[in-house]
């Protein structure tokens, strides 16, 4: 099969490695899309933290936002799995430590994270060998491309839930990405007033064409208090002022991440009667993700920019967007796909 590894920062190929084979208790799945993601960018860069940390090393198979048809079982899988369309949880917990015994095994200390950590190939490929626990059914109203969005509509969703919204709320989200952008669409589906601040330097009309009238940057946003602050970006100095923004005995949450420490003053937090949350992962909000998308309560597809294949992944990492592509945010890569040179990808 053929499959897009990093060798290093900046290196990369497209390689013909063996086809997977399902291990006992794994699946071999077909895979139709897979999202790229800003994770996928550090590993890119060299400046994804696991790298320093000893968690992941060259060369890197990356992709975890994905679906697919499930094409192999292996002994002591359901062979009723078997065509099934399928996406599966990035976070493989070990299954016996404490977090994992909760049902927390998306923070379990060992835990591997499919195209990020532990070793664990990605979906960057043809065929991906993956935990049958891990396996999440899609319903028919749920496409190849909605499939490939449940992985950071989870993260978006539980977001969205620990702002515990009523109908009502005014809240703020910083940073309207992908991620920053489903967080909107969720709280808008729980009836909330949803405000966006971008750079001042990026157009307003995508979110508009959306749907979100309340559109501002950091110059223009208005005096008006806000119930809740999600903040969804990379901004070092944006953690400290989602508090300054937040009413008192507001939440915050936490779901983006900055290439340097952010500084918060704890004493706003105690004198304002705060709650702050923090967002790692998708897997506990995967199931409402796909009953949401399936029932048309939250619609992302208009985030997808444009589809490439394996062959023109290196340039989306290196910051180069295909030339047809659209205004959303998110690129997504299809495997089998033919490349604009006609070579398959």
């Amino acid at each position: 099969m053929r499959a897009f590894v990093l060798t290093g920062p900046g290196a990369y190929e497209v390689q013909e490695l063996p086809a997977p084979v399902a291990a006992p208790g794994e699946v071999v799945v077909d895979v139709e899309r897979v999202g790229v993601c800003g994770t996928d960018v550090e590993f890119f860069t060299g400046a994804m933290a696991y790298l320093h940390q000893g968690h992941s090393a060259y060369p890197v198979r990356p992709g975890h936002e994905w679906a697919g048809h499930v094409a192999a079982v292996g002994d002591g899988v359901d062979p009723g799995w078997i065509g099934r369309r399928v996406m599966g949880d990035t976070m493989l917990g070990c299954g016996s430590c404490r977090r994992c015994l909760r049902g927390r095994q998306h923070v379990c200390e060992t835990r591997q994270e499919v195209g990020i950590r532990g070793a664990r190939a990605g979906a960057l490929a043809e065929q991906l060998a993956v935990p049958a626990s891990s396996l999440h059914a899609l319903p028919d109203s749920v496409d190849a491309a909605l499939g490939a969005l449940v992985e950071p509509g989870g993260n978006a969703l539980r977001a969205a839930r620990a702002v515990a919204p009523r109908s009502g709320d005014r809240v703020l989200v910083l940073g309207p990405g992908t991620i920053g952008l489903l967080v909107a669409m969720f709280l808008r589906a729980a009836d909330a007033e949803v405000h966006l601040l971008d750079r001042a330097d990026r157009s307003p009309a995508f979110a508009h064409a959306l749907g979100f009238e309340h559109v501002w940057d950091e110059r223009s946003l208005p005096d008006l208090p806000f119930d809740a602050v999600v903040d969804a970006s990379n901004a070092s100095h944006l953690p400290e002022r989602a508090v300054e923004l937040v009413e008192p005995a507001g939440r915050v949450v936490y779901v983006g991440l900055a290439g340097r420490p952010s500084g918060i003053d704890t004493r706003a937090l105690v004198l304002k009667d705060v709650t702050a949350v923090g967002i790692l992962s998708a897997s506990p909000g995967l199931d409402a993700t796909i009953r949401a998308y399936a029932s048309g309560a939250v619609d992302p597809r208009p985030l997808v920019a444009a589809t490439v294949g394996l062959d023109e992944v290196g340039a989306v990492l290196a910051g180069r967007r295909p030339p047809s592509a659209g205004p959303g945010p998110k690129i997504h890569v299809d495997p089998r796909r033919l490349s604009a040179r006609g070579d398959e990808a």
